[in-house]
């Protein structure tokens, strides 16, 4: 009896939890229905055919898919392209995320909807994302990979005159740390930022495009987004056979600097640090140094 009365108050509890739980659950899978359907009907999905719970589990398609939702309502006549594949001259491909062609010009996205803390410089092959555990990871300089993008576009164009605008999209969880730039051909934003940055670039470029001009270079740029399989195989391969050399390069990079800072200075047993010099005959050229300077002044040419 005392087992019946038991498994009687599991039995009431897992109802009364599944009474309070249900309205909720089924709240939650019509607002997931709802956005779904919405999503189903924007040019993103349209264009890309991907599905909804695949985009938001995937940061990159993510990140693509709230570039252009967050730049839907810019005025004036536009069209959006995604994932254009473009060709270039050594036989393979490179992939623009988001192209927006406007009244002002053409706008080239490249999306990197990343967290942590992001240091990097214009000139930088690679730039820096930490973690506040301390971890960091690398990635391709976005400016020289847009740079990249707007080469191959405008030669696909057969030199187009129209303006060209090279914008990085970071994501709002990363915070812009040490960003720096030199030549005033590209912007750096935030997802939240970026609508208001191109009505600002818009308004200072005025018209630069008419409609029909707009539907001609789409019409031109559609068939290089829906691609056939095998060349998106193609590209992501391309891409992780330079992702290895850049992980070799690299690797082989801290491998070094481990070594040289585990050597000691024969005349007084402090670190070794790689210098450079920045004066006289050897100007420029690199050199290890015991860190105890200025009461030591050993050195070691790296020739």
């Amino acid at each position: 009896m005392k087992m019946l009365a038991f498994l009687s108050s599991i039995v009431a509890g897992i109802v009364t939890y599944m009474t309070v739980l249900l309205p909720f659950l089924a709240a939650a899978i019509i607002i997931y229905m709802i956005k779904k359907g919405r999503y189903k009907k924007t040019e993103y999905y349209i264009q890309t055919k991907n599905p909804y719970g695949k985009m938001r589990r995937n940061k990159g398609q993510q990140g693509e898919f709230y570039t252009y939702k967050n730049l839907r309502p810019l005025k004036g006549y536009k069209r959006f392209l995604f994932n254009c594949y473009l060709p270039k001259e050594d036989g393979e491909t490179t992939e623009v995320d988001v192209i927006l062609l406007h009244e002002s010009g053409i706008y080239v996205f490249e999306s990197k909807n990343y967290s942590g803390w992001i240091f990097g410089t214009e000139t930088q092959r690679y730039w820096m994302q930490t973690f506040k555990n301390g971890s960091k990871e690398y990635f391709l300089n976005p400016v020289i990979q847009n740079r990249g993008h707007l080469k191959w576009l405008r030669a696909f164009l057969e030199g187009n005159t129209i303006p060209f605008y090279s914008y990085i999209v970071f994501g709002d969880h990363c915070i812009l740390k040490d960003i720096t730039l030199v030549s005033n051909q590209h912007y750096i934003v935030h997802l939240c930022d970026i609508l208001n940055s191109v009505r600002r670039n818009a308004a200072r470029a005025e018209r630069q495009i008419s409609a029909e001009q707009i539907d001609s270079l789409y019409e031109k740029l559609y068939p290089l987004t829906q691609v056939r399989k095998a060349v998106k195989r193609a590209h992501i391969k391309n891409i992780q056979k330079k992702k290895q050399r850049a992980d070799l390069s690299t690797n082989k990079i801290r491998k070094k600097m481990v070594r040289i800072n585990k050597k000691r200075c024969p005349c007084c047993g402090g670190r070794l640090v790689l210098r450079t010099a920045t004066r006289g005959e050897r100007q420029g050229r690199r050199f290890m140094g015991c860190s105890n300077y200025p009461e030591c002044r050993y050195i070691k040419n790296m020739e």
